[in-house]
């Protein structure tokens, strides 16, 4: 074999070579994954599978979701979105803000759990029922960078009492930390996956008050209790939007009234204590998970107390489902009367 012959032979390896690592850097760049989630059209499901009673629970409502990815998008996965039109791209910060993703799955447990208590305290006292709240605790939504429980405590946590004394309401426990003295210890009970826990500190001047406390923001953890008794458990779902669900398939089992007819009905909202449907995100994702479930009704929310009225959860509804092309009727609602108007009006 002569030398030219050799430098050919190493010219065309020397291609192969390139080309091999040229496809290995386009297939890595491509799984590469990226700072951003997507969010698409995920399932309508029946309310009633999630309905624990002693009552039959109805057939026809439906609660409908947003799929997420588990995992920030790989490059390849992010640029097809483009081409999705009900993907939709939002970056960690924006998903997560300063929370873990198991921080995040926290809330939108304790988000998920708040929503059912206040379908079924609402539902009840619509029904004419007496529902009763029972305090539990202080849910931990966040833990500020100036505590001394910074790095023990965790959101979704369940502060229950300090110093051996248990709290028996959220203004007792504020009350309490605010007869203290800043930079005085303390030691505070807490419930973490149904496990009791205790964790010293001290206290600290609490932003946005500046008054004595552990430093965190809180909401209160309450559990309702009914007669006939009433419980939700929608099992991986997690948020607040099926509030509004939820309270129409309670109202209905408390009642055993026949609203819908037969009919399929799917929507989206949350319920606050007092009856208020309020915004959610991700409607336009909703209203085609609604369709291809074949909902004939889908209430959406007007609420724009964060949003432009045009941007509302309604205008969003109406303009998608004139994109898709559905007969499905959208329908606005700012109460739970709303809906149970349009139900018994219709039907």
């Amino acid at each position: 074999m002569n030398n030219e012959t050799k430098d050919k032979g190493k010219k065309k390896s020397h291609k192969w070579l390139f080309f091999f690592i040229a496809v290995v850097a386009i297939v890595v760049g491509l799984s590469w994954p990226t700072n951003y989630y997507l969010e698409m059209p995920g399932e309508a499901f029946q309310v009633s599978q999630f309905i624990r009673s002693g009552k039959k629970a109805p057939n026809n409502y439906y609660l409908v979701t947003v799929s997420e990815t588990q995992r920030p998008a790989s490059v390849l996965r992010y640029l097809l979105s483009y081409t999705r039109k009900y993907e939709t791209r939002i970056s960690r910060e924006e998903l997560l803000g300063d929370a873990t993703s198991s921080q995040y799955e926290e809330l939108q447990n304790w988000y998920m759990e708040t929503s059912q208590q206040n379908a079924i305290y609402y539902a009840a006292k619509k029904a004419g029922l007496k529902p009763k709240l029972n305090y539990e605790g202080v849910y931990v939504m966040q833990v500020q960078k100036h505590s001394s429980f910074k790095k023990k405590l965790q959101i979704g946590d369940t502060v229950l009492g300090a110093n051996g004394h248990r709290f028996k309401s959220t203004e007792e426990m504020l009350s309490y930390f605010q007869k203290k003295k800043i930079g005085s210890k303390v030691k505070i009970n807490v419930l973490r996956n149904k496990k009791p826990l205790t964790f010293s500190g001290k206290i600290v001047k609490v932003e946005g008050t500046n008054k004595p406390g552990i430093g965190i923001q809180l909401v209160e953890h309450v559990k309702v209790t009914t007669k006939p008794e009433l419980k939700i458990d929608a099992g991986a779902i997690g948020g607040p939007s099926a509030g509004l669900m939820f309270t129409l398939t309670s109202y209905e089992t408390f009642t055993q009234q026949d609203l819908a007819k037969g009919h399929k009905i799917a929507g989206t909202g949350t319920i606050s204590p007092k009856g208020k449907v309020g915004a959610i995100g991700g409607v336009d994702k909703k209203v085609v998970a609604a369709d291809r479930a074949g909902a004939e009704v889908f209430f959406a929310p007007t609420d724009t107390s964060q949003l432009k009225k045009a941007d509302s959860n309604y205008q969003v509804a109406k303009r998608t489902a004139k994109q898709i092309k559905t007969k499905m009727k959208i329908v606005p609602v700012a109460t739970f009367e709303d809906a149970l108007h349009y139900l018994q009006k219709h039907y």
